[in-house]
C-alpha cells in the first residue's frame, strides 16, 4: 500500500459562492493527509492567493495552477473570469458555454499532474470523461445543501409547478419529509420554461448525468442541520454523498478570516467593538444582488425608523453608476454612530462571530446560511433567487430561527422585483431583535450554532463524514 499523500486537484466554478467554500475545502484536505492543487484563472486567484501561500508556509502541501479562461471566444468582455461579473442573461449564459471551452486546457494539467481524485464545481460535466480516461474518482461539489437539492430534483422529476393555474397559487412539494408548500413565483425561471425553449435543459442533463457516472458529491453542511433531506437525497440519488461542514469553520484565525474571498476593510470590527452583545443587525445580500434605488430607499427607511443599531453591506453598483450613491440624502448623517455602511466586500464571518451581532438580514444564499447558523445568529430572511427560497424554508419553517420579510418572487439580477416596503422590513427586524419571540428564536440559533461547531470537531458528523471521504480516495491511490 502507497504511504505518499494522495494528490486532489480542485476546479471551483468560479463565482463567489462557490469558489469560496471550495477553496476552504480544499485547505481541508491539505491539513488532514492530503496535497491539494487548485485550478483556476489568475483573476480568480488573486482573492485568496494569500491564503494559500500563508497555508503553503505553515506547512500545509496546497498550490494554486493557472489556466486562461477563454473570455473572447465566449463572447465575454475582458477579465470577465467570474460569474459575478455578468450583468445580464445573455452574458450569464455565455459564461456557461465559456466554462466548456475550459475543458482541453484542464485535461492537460490533470493529464500532466496525475492526480488521485478530482472535485470539481457541478457545471463541469465533462470532466467525468476525463476522471475515467485517469482512472480515478470525480466528485461534485454543488456550493449548496441537501434540502435545496432535495427540492430541485422534486421538481424536476415530478414537476408539481405545471398543475397549478397561475404563478400566485401554492402548490405541495409531496415527495418531501416535510409538508412544504411553494409558488411559481419562488421557483427559477428556467422551471417555468418549456424544455425546448430553456437554454439550460441540455446544460442541466449533462450535469445530471455526469453526477450518476461520478462517485457522488460533497455538501457544506452538517447531518444535524437537515438529517431528513441528507437521508432522502441518498435513497433518493443513490449515490454517495458526504457533509463536512460548515468549511468556514476552518478559518479559525482572524487572518484566515479577513482574507476569505476577497480583502476586507476591518473598521467595521472596532465599531462593532464599542456595541453591547446582541445589539446590532447585521444586512448583507450576498455577492452577486443588485438593488435598485426604490429598493435601498425601503431598506433604508426601515433601519432608521427602527432604532436598532445595525452595519449594511450595499451591494455593488454596475460601471454606469459607480459615481452615484443611492442612498437617501443625509442617511449617514443621520444614522452616524448607530449605523455602518459598507461598500464592498465585508468580513463576513469575522462579523457574524462578533457578539455584537444579534440578527443578520439575509438572501439566504447557502454559503450566507451556513455562515449565519455555525455562528448562531437567527435571521431575518429575504430571498431573492437560485434556491434562496427553498433555503428560506429550511430557516424559517423547519429550523425556526428566522423571520421572513416577505418576500414573494423570484426575479433576475437586475432586480425586477416590486420593492418590499419599509414597514414590513422595519417590522421583521424589530421582531427579531427586540422581545419574547425574538430571543427565543435567538435561543434556538444559538443552540444550533453549538451543534454547528460540535460537527467538525473530533467524533462529530461532519468530522467522520469526511474522514470516510478521505478513505475512500486513499483506497483508490492505493490500489
Amino acid at each position: 500500500m502507497s504511504t505518499s499523500k494522495p494528490h486532489i486537484y480542485f476546479l471551483p466554478m468560479m463565482a463567489p459562492g462557490h469558489m469560496i467554500p471550495m477553496i476552504d475545502i480544499a485547505r481541508k484536505f491539505s491539513r488532514h493527509g492530503a496535497k491539494s492543487t487548485i485550478i483556476t484563472t489568475s483573476s480568480n486567484a488573486s482573492q485568496f492567493s494569500q491564503t494559500i501561500q500563508r497555508d503553503e508556509a505553515n506547512g500545509f502541501p496546497i498550490s494554486i495552477s493557472l489556466i486562461e479562461f477563454p473570455c473572447r471566444q465566449a463572447g465575454l468582455p475582458d477579465g470577465c473570469e467570474n460569474l459575478s461579473s455578468t450583468t445580464t442573461t445573455e452574458m450569464s449564459l455565455n459564461f456557461l458555454k465559456a466554462l466548456d471551452l475550459l475543458q482541453q486546457p484542464v485535461e492537460q494539467i490533470l493529464a500532466e499532474g496525475r492526480p488521485d481524485c478530482i472535485i470539481v464545481g457541478a457545471f463541469f460535466w465533462w470532466t467525468t470523461a476525463i476522471a475515467s480516461n485517469l482512472k480515478i474518482p470525480r466528485i461534485a461539489f454543488y456550493g449548496t445543501g441537501f434540502f435545496p437539492m432535495c427540492i430541485f430534483r422534486c421538481l424536476r422529476d415530478h414537476r408539481p409547478h405545471e398543475k397549478v393555474a397561475s404563478d400566485s397559487e401554492e402548490f405541495l412539494l409531496s415527495c418531501l419529509p416535510n409538508e412544504l408548500t411553494v409558488s411559481r413565483r419562488q421557483i427559477p425561471e428556467h422551471f417555468k420554461q418549456d424544455d425546448d425553449k430553456n437554454p439550460l435543459t441540455e446544460l442541466t442533463r449533462k450535469v445530471l448525468a455526469a453526477d450518476e457516472a461520478g462517485c457522488g458529491i460533497i455538501v457544506n453542511t452538517f447531518y444535524e442541520l437537515e438529517p431528513a433531506y441528507a437521508d432522502h437525497y441518498r435513497k433518493m440519488i443513490g449515490n454517495k454523498a458526504w457533509h463536512i461542514g460548515p468549511v468556514s469553520l476552518i478559518n479559525e484565525t482572524n487572518e484566515d478570516k479577513t482574507h476569505r474571498g476577497q480583502e476586507a476593510n476591518q473598521d467595521c470590527l472596532s465599531w462593532l467593538g464599542s456595541k453591547k452583545p446582541n445589539s446590532v443587525v447585521y444586512v448583507c445580500f450576498g455577492s452577486m444582488s443588485i438593488f435598485q434605488k426604490p429598493q435601498l430607499h425601503e431598506i433604508a427607511g426601515a433601519l432608521e425608523s427602527s432604532g436598532q443599531e445595525f452595519i449594511w453591506v450595499v451591494g455593488k453598483k454596475t460601471k454606469e453608476e459607480e459615481s452615484i450613491d443611492h442612498l437617501p440624502e443625509g442617511f449617514e448623517e443621520r444614522t452616524k454612530g448607530r449605523g455602518l455602511i459598507i461598500r464592498g466586500w465585508a468580513p463576513q464571518v469575522q462579523i457574524l462571530d462578533h457578539e455584537a451581532v444579534g440578527g443578520f438580514v439575509t438572501h439566504c444564499g447557502w454559503n450566507s446560511l451556513l455562515e449565519g447558523v455555525a455562528a448562531g445568529v437567527p435571521m431575518v430572511t429575504w430571498p431573492l433567487s437560485a434556491e434562496q427560497f427553498f433555503n428560506e424554508k429550511l430557516v424559517a419553517e423547519i429550523l425556526r430561527t428566522g423571520i421572513p420579510v416577505g418576500a414573494e418572487e423570484w426575479a433576475k439580477r437586475t432586480d425586477e422585483r416590486v420593492a418590499i416596503g419599509c414597514e414590513r422590513i422595519e417590522k421583521a427586524v424589530v421582531e427579531l431583535m427586540v422581545g419574547e419571540e425574538g430571543e427565543r428564536i435567538r435561543n434556538r440559533a444559538r443552540n444550533l450554532g453549538d451543534v454547528a461547531k460540535r460537527a467538525v470537531q473530533e467524533g462529530g458528523s461532519s468530522y467522520t463524514d469526511f474522514n470516510c471521504l478521505m478513505e475512500e480516495i486513499r483506497m483508490f491511490h492505493s490500489s
